[in-house]
């Protein structure tokens, strides 16, 4: 374990980015770059950098289609490093899975002490569950989960509904309970009008301190 822990930097952005794109290649679909560009949520050139710096270490190769469409390969050296990330990632779910579930009990109890009890998760990735699951430890309710990518799907019997769809409803704090698109989800919430005191951004550096001063109670 302690290999896997220090032969790759998949705690950095880009190394995890890295590794969903090797994950989504292994799949032997044919994409373009404007595919992986919505599926990911990241502008057309970085995609562009990331794939061509997967092509200079080796990891994938590539060969043009009909329809300007390109099929991505992965070489020995990327079934072996995408094998490798896989457990690296498996591990640090591991330790997210501790620190979030930590972290959500902490925030839903200080919430909850402090008269909120309505609030709507946006965005659907796997903390979204453990936020879910830390919320039925209290006397707060989910009044919704909104996500544009996943609009119909459905999360624990809800139905999944659109970020716009969230301004008119009565609730009282909106939670972004994604870390790879909290940055996106939290501009798409500001450009509908949510009011930026009300959201609490999981992704963003020092999000409990910042609800924590929010929700103060006022002697």
């Amino acid at each position: 374990m302690n290999n896997i822990k220090n032969s790759a930097n998949i705690n950095s952005i880009d190394g995890y980015r890295e590794f969903l794109l090797l994950e989504e290649l292994s799949n032997n679909n044919p994409v373009t770059q404007r595919d992986l560009s919505k599926k990911f949520g990241l502008a057309l050139g970085l995609v562009n950098s990331y794939l061509k710096n997967l092509i200079s270490k080796g990891y994938i190769t590539v060969s043009t289609i009909p329809k300007n469409r390109y099929k991505y390969f992965l070489t020995p050296k990327g079934i072996s490093e995408r094998t490798r990330l896989t457990y690296l990632h498996l591990y640090n779910f591991t330790n997210l899975y501790r620190v979030a579930r930590r972290d959500f009990q902490y925030l839903f109890n200080h919430l909850c002490n402090n008269g909120v009890k309505r609030v709507v998760f946006c965005g659907l990735d796997e903390v979204t569950e453990i936020a879910y699951l830390s919320l039925q430890e209290v006397d707060m309710k989910l009044v919704a989960v909104a996500d544009d990518e996943n609009i119909g799907k459905r999360f624990f019997g809800e139905e999944i509904i659109s970020l716009g769809d969230i301004k008119g409803l009565n609730h009282e704090i909106t939670i972004i309970t994604s870390f790879n698109r909290g940055d996106k989800i939290q501009q798409r919430l500001k450009d509908i009008g949510i009011d930026k005191k009300k959201v609490c951004n999981i992704s963003e550096g020092g999000w409990l301190k910042k609800i924590t001063i929010q929700y103060a109670r006022k002697d």
